[in-house]
């Protein structure tokens, strides 16, 4: 049995989800409530599984900041954001307040009940357009990572410096040739070995070949 807590500012909607969720698919509603603050307090005092949270509801505590402060008392209960925005802006903040799912208002009801199933039973629900969204957004920060990466983020000053320790040269040569202090060589060193991940120096000439540095004057 899956206890449900309806939360929505208006009457007519609470009621009408009410009606259709009540009874269906192993699904309970334990209780309503008009806004933030009594979705809270009902939450604490029902304990219901999942709390079907409506976004906007002037005036008092919104969706969002109620659904933060339900996830501190009640950890365990599950929250799906029910809301008219379709609008990543909004999706990415339902997620950051702890919500475990988001669907549209305009959704069918079979997609409804299945994403109350769905957070019930712990996996997250998000309405087909928003999973694309999310999976476009990731892939393009693997491709932007790839494309840049760790040897991208050195100083210009940090590339030379690796490529004359790749090839051998000691600090103090490395200084002479570049015209700066020994101080100065290790402290480009430290912070590109650092940056680059690496532990000695045969990990550095290694990674130096592999980015095609080793071209010796």
């Amino acid at each position: 049995m899956i206890r449900i807590l309806v939360v929505d500012d208006h009457v007519v909607v609470r009621s009408g989800l009410m009606a259709l969720l009540d009874g269906k698919n192993g699904i309970k509603v334990v209780g309503d409530a008009a806004d933030g603050d009594e979705a809270i307090h009902k939450a604490v005092e029902l304990q219901p599984n999942v709390v079907l949270m409506d976004f906007s509801m002037p005036p008092g505590k919104d969706g969002l900041t109620a659904t933060t402060e339900l996830k501190k008392k009640l950890p365990d209960t599950e929250v799906l954001i029910l809301t008219m925005h379709d609008d990543e802006e909004y999706l990415f903040r339902a997620i950051q307040a702890g919500a475990s799912g988001y669907i549209l208002k305009s959704a069918p009801h079979e997609e409804l009940l299945a994403a109350i199933q769905s957070v019930a039973e712990g996996s997250a629900y998000l309405y087909p357009n928003a999973t694309k969204r999310l999976m476009s957004e990731y892939l393009d920060k693997i491709k932007q990572e790839g494309i840049a990466g760790p040897y991208e983020s050195l100083s210009e000053r940090e590339k030379e410096i690796l490529s004359w320790v790749a090839k051998g040269y000691a600090n103090k040569e490395i200084a002479e040739h570049l015209v700066i202090s020994v101080k100065t060589v290790e402290s480009h060193k430290s912070n590109l070995m650092e940056k680059l991940n690496l532990k000695t120096r045969p990990e550095l000439v290694k990674f130096a070949l592999k980015k095609g540095l080793l071209h010796y004057e």
